[in-house]
């Protein structure tokens, strides 16, 4: 029988009137491109989320990536290691500026990327390592910085989905050359559409600055080859607002992610998220694994979860980057492909409510047990 109750959804943006307030002042002010709403948002970033680096506001996540790697040098001829087991925007952004994404595999716990494997993809040709901090939890920067420093390589940080995680205390978006963070609705806070590159080299953050902004700091002063990737003041405006939310909603995520490892420990054949020893996590998605299960188990996992409970689900990520037709090249990724065929991400919002709380552990467990 369908379910005809309402959906809850895996994601829910959060715009209330604090950020309506924000955008009409902007509107008022006129002053809509990048002007001081943005680097109001830049401070405010790096005091809050990032501590000693300088923020540079952008208009999307990828983006700050790929600003980030064209003004740490990263260019054509050279290798860069990213995991398979992310969205395309990782490796798109090594593509962009000219470079060759190299993949290796991920940790079949954590789905990080696995720094035994990315060690063993090194070849002369690599200039830098992109750990992903997947779902929001921090990827194990003690192990990439050290890769890093032995092989004489540059780090860089996909902290797309991690806002105010960390690893051994430290933030993520401080470690290595520089950080890119995404600021998409779905995200755990947003400016609409943004991102934002974190960094503690005075030299990178204006590069960045040239390279978001036709190559110029000064009006008709262009000093390089550059792009219009600027964030506006609606944009910043919206953004500085859920800064002054993001550590609450955290709290709220983690919260609910303790209530599903509760509510699904007991199901044998489902692995509820773990999280690693040293690792901050922020639940940007609170992602269960389907042990033995194919593909088709998964997708059907997902439609009855919806079609017969009401609880939205989502997959990330149901194809290997290295398979997607935009990249397609061979790589010996068991662990990604095993993994790809049976990740689920449940709803972890801080919207939900302890009603929906206990339907989504209801549907899982029921659902779980039909298809055991």
């Amino acid at each position: 029988m369908a379910f005809d109750g309402q959906l809850i959804p895996v994601a829910k943006p959060i715009i209330g009137d604090e950020e309506r307030s924000a955008v009409d002042k902007v509107l008022s002010i006129g002053m809509v491109a990048q002007g001081p709403e943005v680097a109001a948002f830049e401070q405010e970033f790096s005091e809050i989320l990032a501590p000693g680096t300088r923020s540079i506001a952008l208009n999307s996540g990828t983006s700050a990536l790929h600003l980030g790697l064209l003004a740490a040098g990263i260019g054509p001829g050279d290798e860069v290691i990213v995991p398979a087991f992310t969205f395309a925007a990782t490796a798109n952004s090594v593509a962009l500026t000219g470079a060759t994404p190299v993949y290796a595999d991920i940790d079949p716990r954590t789905f990080n990327l696995d720094p035994s494997s990315a060690e063993s993809v090194i070849t002369d040709k690599t200039k830098g390592i992109i750990p992903v901090h997947l779902y929001g939890q921090a990827a194990d920067m003690t192990s990439f910085q050290r890769i890093a420093d032995e092989h004489g390589l540059l780090l860089f940080e996909d902290a797309a989905q991690a806002h105010a995680s960390s690893w051994n205390g430290k933030p993520v978006g401080t470690f290595g050359t520089f950080a890119a963070f995404s600021l998409y609705p779905t995200k755990n806070m947003t400016s609409g559409e943004g991102g934002m590159v974190t960094t503690q080299s005075d030299d990178l953050a204006r590069s960045v600055r040239l390279y978001r902004n036709q190559g110029m700091e000064q009006q008709y002063r262009n000093e390089v080859i550059g792009f219009n990737n600027r964030m506006t003041d609606i944009h910043a405006a919206i953004g500085r607002v859920q800064l002054t939310k993001v550590m609450r909603w955290t709290s709220q995520r983690q919260g609910n992610a303790a209530v599903l490892n509760d509510g699904l420990a007991a199901i044998s054949h489902v692995d509820t998220p773990h999280v690693a020893e040293g690792a901050g996590h922020v639940y940007h998605q609170y992602t269960i694994r389907l042990q033995g299960a194919s593909g088709a188990d998964r997708d059907e996992f997902v439609r009855a979860l919806k079609d017969e409970y009401g609880v939205g689900s989502g997959v990330y990520y149901p194809v290997p980057v290295n398979e997607l037709e935009s990249f397609r090249v061979e790589a010996d990724l068991p662990v990604t492909r095993e993994i790809s065929t049976q990740v689920v991400s449940l709803p972890v919002h801080p919207s939900l409510q302890a009603e929906d709380l206990d339907r989504i552990v209801a549907a899982v467990t029921a659902v779980a047990g039909a298809g055991a």
